[in-house]
């Protein structure tokens, strides 16, 4: 079993918070985390995936909680009866105020993202989310690239080179822990046993409306893994695809609640004013996913696609986003686009409302024309923006500047794998301005 970087943090928060929920996607590793936490802790498990415990649990949900007495209980699947919610919030409502860590629930739909289900319990519930593996927790770098772009020191270093097949072979592997020791047979067996056995049957179960869907999803979900990484018009998928817009964007909720997709807002930082897009941007949770629905199997088909690089903007952009799990800060993430076309793929804010830009470029030489889209973004942004970073794939860290924003280069390896010692100070790029 890889590590995951998130158990210490729910060990930690099961002392402070009464209930825990845990989701995700479906064979993200949630299972084998939470089965793990409870034997620790010596908490009651128990699955709703096992039928005739989720008939009885259906059939007196209350009953079948108050039957634990005192037991701490981690309960695994729980969105299979969300009317579980408002006993869980009797029991917690009823224990004395020191006693913590009651519950432990996991779910791979979303239920309690909504602003009704998280009133139903104020103050007691901390929610995380256990996305599949990241490929810092697979290579196990030293750093969390969360918090080394908010500390902003960028001291010279070098670092291993990440070459376009290494790229391409993070994105073909994905991150879901089951596949990462299968052939390429075994794996693309796996990934079409995922999309037949869990995607499909779970959005049947959450989407109430009648009718045959199961032609229309198994169209738009090939369609939208090509939109991975790019601006999302409902129109135009409608358009493509023949369907009505309101039925797409209900579609893709559904997937986003299954984690499958993220719709990632845009940068704006006057609303009302139309300086930039505001149009959202897709993103496939799990890249090699997303390959395979696109029939790319190995790595000379993807380097040679026109979709290298959207993907590899995926890639990173899920990396940011699991990272920032378990990173010191919060941040909120989204893109930006003027109406100029000038695009930044990540924008982190923090708090404070400060942000940092993030470009991604699977080359390894920059020159002053990449940091365009930064500049441009420094420039909308005016004292919110901090720094701008281009991560490409070269080995050293360089730094630019324009004006007086700060901006550097920054090696992909800084990321996904282990930082090299360094060989003695490297030269800076010269200031352009």
């Amino acid at each position: 079993m890889i590590p995951r970087k998130l158990e210490p943090i729910i060990c930690d928060l099961l002392e402070e918070f009464r209930i825990v929920y845990l989701t995700g996607p479906r064979q993200a590793g949630k299972t084998t985390l939470v089965r793990a936490i409870a034997d620790r802790l010596q908490m009651s498990y128990v699955t709703l995936d096992n039928q005739a415990i989720l008939a009885s649990v259906r059939n007196d949900p209350r009953g079948f909680l108050l039957s634990l007495g005192e037991q701490k209980l981690a309960l695994d699947e729980f969105q299979y009866v969300p009317s579980l919610i408002s006993t869980v919030k009797e029991i917690s409502d009823a224990l004395p105020p020191d006693q913590k860590g009651k519950f432990l629930l996991t779910g791979s739909a979303d239920i309690f993202r909504s602003a009704k289900t998280q009133e139903a319990l104020p103050g007691h519930m901390a929610r995380l989310v256990l996305y599949p593996l990241s490929v810092s927790e697979i290579n196990k770098p030293a750093r969390n690239i969360i918090d080394y772009l908010l500390a902003g020191d960028f001291s010279s270093e070098q670092v291993p080179l990440t070459d376009r097949k290494q790229l391409a072979g993070y994105m073909l592997q994905g991150g879901y822990p089951e596949v990462q020791s299968k052939s390429g047979r075994a794996k693309r067996i796996w990934f079409d046993s995922y999309i037949e056995g869990r995607l499909f049957k779970d959005f049947e179960s959450l989407y109430t409306a009648r009718g045959d869907f199961h032609s229309k999803l198994r169209a738009l979900v090939p369609y939208v893994a090509g939109l991975s990484g790019n601006l999302l018009k409902y129109a135009n998928v409608a358009n493509d695809l023949e369907l009505n817009d309101k039925l797409i964007k209900t579609y893709i909720e559904i997937l986003e609640l299954m984690f499958i997709v993220r719709r990632v807002p845009a940068y704006l930082k006057n609303p009302a004013k139309r300086q930039a897009a505001r149009m959202p941007k897709l993103h496939f949770v799990d890249v090699g996913l997303a390959c395979h629905l696109l029939g790319l199997r190995n790595e000379q088909q993807l380097m040679s696609h026109s979709l290298f690089g959207s993907l590899l903007e995926s890639l990173m952009y899920m990396e940011f986003s699991k990272q920032a799990c378990w990173a010191q800060d919060d941040i909120a993430l989204y893109h930006f686009r003027d109406q100029r076309k000038n695009e930044v793929d990540i924008v982190l804010e923090r708090p404070n409302s400060k942000i940092l830009g993030v470009d991604i470029k699977a080359a390894a030489s920059v020159d002053e024309r990449d940091f365009r889209g930064l500049i441009k973004l420094a420039e909308y942004a005016g004292n919110k923006f901090e720094q701008g970073c281009l991560f490409y794939t070269g080995e050293q860290i360089l730094p630019f500047q324009h004006k007086q924003h700060r901006l550097y280069a920054l090696p992909l390896a800084l990321v996904f794998g282990r930082t090299m010692p360094s060989s003695g100070s490297e030269k800076g790029s010269e200031l352009f301005s």
